[in-house]
């Protein structure tokens, strides 16, 4: 939802893809056509070098957006990082390290179903 209101705006947007088989693996076939939508109205779409979407992929992925980005948009439920690194927490504190400007968006009431 997010990535289509930035479009919708007409901000540019770049797209990080953690690995070769993300589309294939990850997106779920009832999320794939807007998939699809999103990535063919993007300015740029990096796919990364790694074969298998994986928390290696997922930790790269990550560290692409923080050195790319000039801010740092997090859909985040404030929980503390698990102590590894490719989740949205561990993102927003290292973002936040590095001076980056993190804007966090969690309505009242969501929940996280992943």
């Amino acid at each position: 939802m997010f990535a289509g209101a930035v479009l919708e705006l007409g901000r540019r947007l770049a797209v990080v893809i953690p690995s070769k088989d993300y589309r294939q693996n990850k997106v779920k076939p009832d999320h794939a056509a807007a998939f699809d939508r999103l990535v063919e109205a993007v300015e740029e779409v990096l796919v990364l070098d790694h074969e298998t979407a994986n928390r290696s992929a997922y930790e790269d992925a990550n560290q692409t957006i923080l050195r790319r980005a000039d801010r740092l948009v997090a859909m985040w439920n404030g929980e503390p990082p698990s102590g590894k690194g490719g989740g949205t927490g561990h993102t927003v504190f290292e973002a936040r390290e590095a001076g980056l400007p993190v804007y966090v968006v969690w309505p009242d009431g969501a929940s996280w179903q992943g």
